[in-house]
């Protein structure tokens, strides 16, 4: 009799159904970041239907939101402000200037500090789109009252730092 192996779930012999054993035998665990990622999962589909209202994925809206206070930031700080690959934020950056909603301070060139600013065009834009995210993260959205949204906020900004 040829044994396959217990993952693919292959009946034992040919009259007899193979039981698969419980992944956790004493039951799931809290898995405090697997829940995390499934909820990414969630709001990120959520965001990128607000964004898309607009013309926006929710890492351009992170872009222009970094730059709208003001800091002049370089392309390699705007990456780690927004957690994305310095590469990434190339091709990132490239789609928002030929949209005219940000532009390079400087020549730029290999080596040379190039910042980026926000637009008049690029702040309207977010203007915008701001009262959909404010939607999309209150309590009626959310289901949190504003107590537990500050406490959610609080923990999240504690993992990110930690597991940075």
């Amino acid at each position: 009799m040829s044994r396959c192996p217990r993952w693919r779930g292959c009946a034992v012999s040919s009259w007899e159904p193979a039981v698969p054993e419980p992944l956790w035998p004493g039951g799931e665990p809290e898995l405090p970041l697997w829940e995390l990622v499934q909820t990414y999962h969630v709001v990120a589909r959520g965001f990128t239907d607000v964004f898309a209202t607009v013309g926006l994925t929710p890492t351009q809206f992170g872009v222009l939101a970094s730059l709208a206070d003001g800091d002049d930031l370089s392309q390699a700080e705007l990456a780690r402000a927004i957690m994305v690959r310095p590469q990434s934020l190339a091709e990132i950056t490239t789609a928002l200037l030929q949209r005219g909603l940000v532009e390079r301070e400087g020549p730029g060139g290999r080596g040379r500090r190039t910042g980026l600013r926000i637009t008049p065009a690029g702040r309207a834009l977010l203007n915008e789109v701001l009262p959909a995210v404010g939607a999309f993260n209150s309590p009626a959205t959310t289901g949190l009252t504003a107590r537990e949204g500050t406490e959610l906020i609080r923990m999240l900004r504690t993992l990110r730092s930690r597991l940075s």
